[in-house]
């Protein structure tokens, strides 16, 4: 767009504003008028889509303390007989648990990006709870729900107060809490009609500029409608590029990086020593 911008003007500078015998006569006056609200416009929604962005990375922030918490939380309050290395999930509810947490980041990454992989999840949880769980609308709040049921059974049998469930209830809610977040984000974009008013404005904008420029700037006009076109093409770019943080374009969130570094915490914090290597850059980017 930006190249045939520049066209346009070098075509406009040579006929200097002449469309066969009728001769264009623009000023800057309107170009003045329109090109300040068109800025203000613009960086109203680049605000509002950074906004999306950035709260969409403190909620993960959010679950990476939560889920490093919860870990915290069930190896400490959840009393059993036996320590929780070498423990697997069908003997220790403190692995179940954490191992669960672990399945919900990767969850809800996969609903978020409206992908799915069965293997994944089924490495994380029993065979009875992904057969429950993979039948369901809303896998990662299915997952928080079964969480819940079993604190809630640790404590009608004795391994754990009520008052030390409390704070694990909690920490359960506020991963439920950003999970839900992270759904509303999703599905509440910024309105298309506004994205699509500021797309044609600009285009219209920087595709007349030459006609009001030629008469005062000259053999220069092509080189100054280049500045303001990338300026404002350039500016509506970046907001649709960060408007969906949970794709897999270069600016979107880091969404498999934030789950393996969760996966590694969840898992040294049990003991593990096999643990997976961080994920690495691909060509300067992290997935």
């Amino acid at each position: 767009t930006l190249i045939l911008n520049t066209v346009l003007a070098t075509l406009v500078t040579i006929v200097h504003g002449n469309l066969f015998t009728l001769k264009i006569t623009l000023t800057a006056i309107p170009f003045t008028l329109i090109g300040l609200p068109l800025a203000i416009f613009l960086g109203f929604r680049n605000n509002t889509a950074y906004d999306r962005y950035w709260e969409a990375r403190k909620l993960w922030g959010e679950l990476v303390l939560r889920s490093r918490s919860l870990s915290r939380q069930c190896q400490s309050f959840i009393a059993m007989a036996h320590p929780v290395a070498g423990q697997t999930r069908e003997d220790d509810v403190r692995v179940r648990m954490v191992h669960r947490a672990i399945a919900f980041v990767h969850a809800l990454r996969l609903q978020l990006r409206a992908e799915k992989d069965d293997a994944l999840l089924q490495r994380w949880i029993l065979p009875a709870e992904f057969a429950r769980i993979r039948s369901t609308t809303n896998p990662a709040d299915a997952l928080m729900l079964a969480m819940g049921q079993d604190l809630g059974e640790c404590v009608r049998s004795g391994q754990i107060s009520p008052c030390l469930a409390a704070p694990i209830d909690q920490t359960i809610s506020a991963l439920t809490a950003a999970g839900a977040s992270c759904e509303r984000i999703k599905h509440t974009p910024i309105p298309f009609s506004y994205t699509l008013l500021l797309h044609r404005t600009a285009y219209m904008y920087c595709f007349l500029l030459p006609f009001g420029l030629v008469d005062t700037t000259g053999f220069m006009t092509p080189f100054v409608v280049a500045i303001v076109a990338y300026t404002f093409f350039g500016l509506d770019a970046l907001g649709d590029e960060i408007e969906e943080p949970f794709g897999l374009e270069t600016n979107d969130l880091p969404l498999d990086t934030l789950c393996r570094s969760i996966e590694i915490s969840l898992l040294e914090s049990l003991g593990e020593t096999d643990l997976p290597a961080p994920l690495q850059p691909v060509n300067f980017q992290l997935t």
